[in-house]
Parts: C-alpha cells; structure tokens; sequence
C-alpha cells in the first residue's frame, strides 16, 4: 500500500500537469509571516508528513525533495521514510538552495508556482529574479492545496481578549498615533500591519489563535492622517462586547478578516502604504501595486522591543512567578529520581507544566519544552515524543530548555542538571558554557553597540579549545508575546540593531557534543543604562530570571574570581528572592542549590 503522503503528492502532481506547472514550492508558513502557525496552515506538513517547524517542500513530475535545516536532520530522516520524499540538509555545503536546484535543470522547469500568500514580498522577488535569469517563469498564485486537502481545519476562532493597560502601560491610541508620526515623517498616507505579535501590541489584545503565542490571526490598518481611524480586519465571531468597546474607544474600527484584499483595492489609486517587505506577502504587494511603499523594519518593531517601566515591573514580578514554578520543578524532578520512579523526558515536560499551571496567572507554555536527556540534549530543538522520549537514569545531563506565557511575561530559560556524580568532561564543558554566560551578564558596552559585537564574548572559552554552537548568543523576547522577537539580537552574522535600554534579550551559550551531551545555560536579561562618561553613554545587563544553576557541575579551578563572585552574588539573590514564596522542603533544597561555591583547592 503507497504511503499517504505519496498519494497526495501524486495527486498534487496530476494538478500540475493539468495547469502546466513544472514545479511547485510549499513552504512552512503562514499569511503573517509567523514563526509558529495555525493548522490550516500547515500544507508542508499535510503533503510531507514532517512537523518540523522550519522546512520547504519541493514538488516536480519526478521528483519531491524537503529542505530542513540540521535541528532536524534526523527527525526528517525518520518522518520521511516510504514517502518518496529526498531529504535536502539545508546549510551544508553540498545542498543546494531551493532556487539553485531549480536552475541547474532549467530545460524542465519552465514554470514554477507558488503561493503568494505564504511569501514574503522579498522572498517572491528573490525567487522571481533568480529563476528570470534562466527564462523560468513564476506564478505566484497557487495554492497546492486547494482541492486536495478536504478536510483542511479552518481559521482558528478563539475570543479575543484585553491585554490590560495594567500590564501594557500604555493605550492602543498612543501607539496608534505613534505610528502615524511615523509613516508621515516617511510620506505615508496608511500602514498595513500583518505580523499578529505586531496587531496585538498595538492594539493591547491577545488570543489564543496560534499554539504558545497568545495573538489573533489578524491585519490592521491605520490611516496615518491626523483624523484617521485604524480598522482591524478579524473574524467577527472572535468579539466581545468588552474588546469592542474598548477598540472603539481607541479609534479603532471591526471588519472582517476576509475583506482585507477588498478594502486595500479599494484604496485611492494616489496614496501611499507603508508594509514591512521581510514580514508582509506578496499577494498582498500584488494588490497594492505602486500605492506599496516598501520598509525594511515596520515602525512597531523598536517601540514594542524596548519594554516601559510598567512592563518591566510587571516581567520582574514575573520571573519571581517563573523561578519559584522551576524550584518546584526541578526538586520535584530528584524526589523521583532518588525515589527510584520511573521518570520519561515527556514527564519533566509535564512536571514543568502543572508547576507552573499552578499559578492563576499561567496562560500557556512560551513553546514546547526541551527535555533532553544525555545525547538528546545534543539535538538543539528536541522535543521528546513518544517514539524517543528516554527515561532519566542517576547519571548523565538533563538540558531543560521551557517557558511561559503570563499576562506580565514571557519567560525563556535553560537549566543544564547532573542526575548523577557529574564526569570530568561534563563539568569541564559546562563550566566552559557558563564562564561565556557570565562574561556576557557583566558586559558593560557603548552606546551604538550592535549583538554581533558582542556575541565573541559568550563563544571565546569554547572557541580556545576548539568548540562552539551554531545557534545564536541571544534572541529578543516579548512581553505576554513571542518568545522569540526582533528586531534585535546576539549572534555571529551581523544584523543592524542597536541594543537599547528596555530590550529583553536572551543569554545562552552552549555546546553539543553528538552522542554524548548538551550543555546550555539561559537567562533572560534586560539592557538598562550603565553609566555616562566624557566617552558617551555605556549600557549593561540587568539578569531577570530567578533559577538557580546546578552547583556540582562547575569545575572551579578553571574559573577566575570574578567569575565565582558572579555567581555566588546571583545564587544568592535567587535564594533570598525565591525563598518566601517557596514551602519549606523547597526552600531547604533551594538552599542547598544555592550554596556557596568556592574554589577547590
């Protein structure tokens, strides 16, 4: 019997022979550009049968190929077996790119389709001037699905909710008028938002459209004249009377979420609309036309990175919310083990959850916990199934990477805990990890200074012995949004973006040895001022999270004094931070956690 995903690609196939289609892409994504999206969405995934959450679909008469990105090499390998499908490992030296293996056949490939609804406008023009040089041609107007999926789900449709100007600290009006300052200092007449995390913060509501990301599958428009009103197209069964009050009261009108292509052709042929090119589609580039005006960075991008003091006392209340959760977790985690029950990596998932689900404030996970026992804790996005979750033994690394959504915060972090008397070589890399971890936590840096700058800073240890990891240093995070967020970041390619006060971003080195361990060690971590000198203004780190790193993994012979007052300054404010909130055999451990490290003589 032909395999599932075969027959849909079979069936995909005969579509394209009827249209006169030589190949097809299908991507992972979404109308909004969205790093996680809603099943309706998941056409990559229906064809394929891979869940990975990055990867492309490639489909031609004779051949199906998925490009996926090493996070995923073995999950892909495994899902893909019986299907037809050749695996592409994307970022090897030896794979081509999606464009590049379509022109070195261009005899067969004389026309290449695609969605254009699922990609950006920079990406449609990347892929149409690529495959012009060779006189391919590329239609951007289909969907592969249509048809052939026939029990595709439809649009999420969960209620609309307020993010309280409690916790936002400000109104969606002064971020609207926000806005349209700037689109006029650009000689905009109009901005169109498609990014969710984007609608939400400008808007101050959240929902639960899309797994661990509390957004509403959404568009906004803002008319960027003095007297001009917003309109945010959603489904109109998402409503309540509270949230439309209070839009309403902000300027802001309701439409339907289908009616946006209508409204934008209905726009005077002589303004102008300012769209962000990386995170808005080309269909909707089509419809625009010249009325388009094209930006690299939305103007929401900076003001929604750079926290205000409302929301950066609300996320440190938080991380008191979150530490407490993980102490309970992570004690709870030993209990079993020296009680010797049986504990699997989907239970520390598990455990990390109604921990943290015992707070009334807990909405959600941020994303889905990394639980990653010995060699799993190698694979830098593994989540346990199933088919692999390991079961802990009292000896070895756990790497535990998880998360929360509370209506003050997002929560990140990574705890790397021995489960046994910890080897040489474990505790040598982790204190490796850790020396980077804390040579960036006391960064102190000029004004201007970009993530790249700083990104060798966390790497050099492992760098000196011949070691690194490919992920970035450091992400952005939202507030009661993304856990990943731009635009800034820490991590080896360059990217534009000057940290500045009020940007969350993430600190997490790490190694990965195959087969044998993974290592990282994450704090979340505010930028604030440090100091104003004849040379300019210097910025610091101020670390949030409250958690306390594992204490029998440091080799402390190889760690210099500063290093050692860092983090027994730091063990020490979780303990005496977390202690109150805590009962008292949690507490107890917490002591013990947090005990001071000294230098072994």
């Amino acid at each position: 019997m032909a395999n599932i995903h075969s027959q849909r690609i079979e069936a995909l196939r005969r579509r394209m022979e009827a249209e006169g289609i030589d190949a097809v892409i299908i991507p992972q994504a979404d109308p909004h550009m969205s790093e996680y999206i809603a099943s309706r969405w998941q056409a990559r995934r229906w064809f394929s049968g891979f869940t990975g959450s990055a990867g492309d679909l490639v489909v031609t008469p004779d051949q199906a190929l998925l490009w996926t990105d090493s996070r995923y090499f073995l999950q892909a390998a495994r899902q893909l077996e019986d299907s037809g499908i050749q695996l592409m490992k994307d970022g090897l030296a030896s794979t081509p790119s999606i464009p590049e293996y379509l022109l070195a056949h261009p005899g067969k490939h004389h026309t290449v389709a695609v969605d254009a609804l699922m990609f950006s406008i920079d990406s449609v023009d990347a892929l149409r001037d690529a495959l012009a040089a060779e006189g391919i041609a590329l239609r951007t107007d289909f969907d592969a699905a249509e048809g052939l999926w026939t029990d595709r789900p439809a649009l999420p449709d969960h209620k609309l909710f307020l993010h309280s100007e409690e916790y936002a600290g400000a109104s969606a009006a002064s971020k609207l008028d926000m806005m349209r300052s700037a689109a006029r200092e650009r000689g905009a007449h109009g901005l169109l938002f498609s990014a969710l995390d984007e609608v939400a913060w400008l808007l101050n509501i959240r929902s639960a459209d899309v797994k661990h990301n509390p957004v509403a599958i959404s568009y906004l428009y803002v008319d960027a004249t003095p007297e001009g009103r917003a309109t945010l197209f959603v489904a109109p069964s998402k409503m309540t009377a509270e949230v439309e009050t209070y839009l309403s009261s902000q300027g802001v009108d309701i439409k339907p979420y289908d009616s946006l292509a209508d409204f934008l052709r209905a726009l005077p042929a002589d303004i102008r609309v300012m769209v962000e090119a990386p995170r808005t589609t080309g269909a909707v580039r089509d419809i625009l036309g010249s009325r388009a005006m094209l930006v690299r960075r939305s103007p929401a991008s900076l003001p929604k990175a750079c926290k205000n003091d409302v929301q950066i006392a609300g996320i440190r209340r938080a991380m008191i919310r979150d530490g407490v959760a993980m102490c309970r977790s992570l004690r709870e985690i030993e209990d079993r083990m020296s009680a010797g029950i049986p504990t699997t990596e989907i239970d520390v998932a598990e455990i990390l959850r109604r921990q943290r689900s015992i707070s009334p404030a807990f909405f959600d996970e941020s994303f889905g916990t990394i639980a990653g026992y010995g060699p799993h804790g190698a694979i830098v996005h593994y989540e346990a199934t199933p088919e692999t979750s390991s079961t802990l033994r009292p000896e070895g690394l756990l790497l535990i990477d998880s998360g929360a959504q509370y209506p003050d915060a997002t929560t990140d972090l990574t705890r790397t805990i021995c489960l046994g008397t910890p080897t040489p070589e474990e505790r040598h890399d982790f204190t490796l990890v850790m020396k980077g971890h804390i040579a960036l936590a006391r960064m102190i840096f000029p004004d201007d200074t970009r993530g790249a700058q700083l990104d060798a800073i966390a790497r050099q240890f492992l760098w000196h012995e011949g070691m690194s990891y490919l992920h970035g240093t450091g992400h952005g995070v939202g507030q009661f949004l993304g856990c990943h967020e731009g635009p800034q970041s820490i991590r080896l390619n360059y990217v534009d973006v000057a940290l500045q006060p009020g940007m969350i971003i993430s600190n997490e080195p790490g190694v990965y040895k195959e087969g044998v361990h993974g290592i990282r060690c994450e704090n979340l971590v505010l930028c604030v001022p440090a100091m104003t000198t004849e040379f300019g203004r210097f910025l610091k780190f101020e670390t949030l999270t409250l958690c306390p790193f594992e204490p029998d993994l440091f080799e402390t012979e190889i760690m210099t004094d500063d290093e050692l007052r860092w983090l027994n300054d730091y063990q020490t404010r979780v303990r005496e931070t977390l202690t109150p909130e805590l009962d008292p055999l949690t507490a107890q451990w917490l002591t013990d956690k947090t005990r001071t490290i000294e230098r072994k003589k």
